[in-house]
């Protein structure tokens, strides 16, 4: 699975959804009091002031916040200027949207605005990737991380592109730096995420190595579950996996040996 850097889907019930750089934050909007006439006549400095309207990108980020991806390219169309920043949304909405071609140009138009958003670049990569155009991918993520070394989402998205070109040892390395930079890195779930398109056997490597990734890092749930995708692609088999020494702290879990126990009747 690749990762679009990166907003947070929170729940709808925000005022305002705001965008800052590829990062969604939303504003509750706090719940009104209710004042009896008598109270209210004698705070009248309380009273709180109208709000003005919600502008076309405030509108647009609420949209893309609920999912209504289309609703909010709309919104975000009506800015006569667009800033680097809108085009990156506007990029991640049509790609959830599966218009990869919208999606490039629109990534494409934020990176001419902001030639060196590292974000922006690893939005694009995965599009790249979505089409099996690797190499362009992989250029992209190498890109960004001369720009942002530390981004363990780049890593991850690096990793993935790599054992999707059958370059095993280079995408378990990609995988284990970012492992070191965010150990938590494979089970997070915030941000939108676009399917990798690989065969059964590269999703079977990708799978049988963050399964390793996690169980190096003592994430059994994790571990567990990219290992059952792994053994049900066909990738890998029981024997192999009680043979390799990454998985050696998972030996005595019970989940461990069931999950074995039940692909060797298979």
């Amino acid at each position: 699975m690749l990762r679009l850097d990166e907003y947070h889907g929170l729940p709808a019930v925000a005022l305002l959804a705001v965008f800052s750089g590829a990062s969604l934050v939303l504003m509750a909007q706090a719940p009104a009091v209710a004042q009896s006439p008598a109270a209210a006549s004698q705070t009248p400095s309380a009273v709180a002031a109208p709000q003005p309207p919600p502008t076309p990108e405030d509108l647009g980020d609420s949209l893309a916040a609920r999912q209504r991806y289309q609703a909010a390219i709309e919104a975000y169309d009506k800015i006569p200027q667009k800033s680097a920043d809108v085009w990156n949304k506007m990029g991640i909405a049509y790609q959830m949207m599966f218009n990869s071609k919208n999606a490039i140009h629109c990534y494409k138009e934020s990176l001419r605005l902001d030639p060196q958003n590292a974000l922006v670049m690893n939005n694009l990569g995965t599009v790249y990737d979505s089409l099996k155009e690797y190499k362009a991918g992989e250029r992209l993520y190498r890109r960004a991380l001369k720009i942002d070394p530390r981004s363990a989402s780049i890593l991850q998205n690096l990793g993935t592109n790599l054992l999707s070109q059958h370059k095993d040892s280079q995408g378990w390395d990609a995988y284990k730096e970012a492992l070191a930079i965010d150990p938590n890195i494979f089970e997070n779930r915030n941000g939108p995420r676009v399917q990798n398109p690989g065969s059964v056997e590269q999703r079977g490597a990708m799978n049988y190595y963050m399964a390793r990734a996690c169980a190096v890092a003592n994430l059994t749930d994790c571990a567990l579950q990219y290992l059952r995708m792994a053994l049900d692609e066909g990738f890998t088999t029981p024997g192999k996996v009680s043979a390799d020494a990454d998985f050696s702290n998972l030996r005595d879990n019970p989940g461990f040996k069931q999950l074995l126990a039940e692909e060797r009747k298979h």
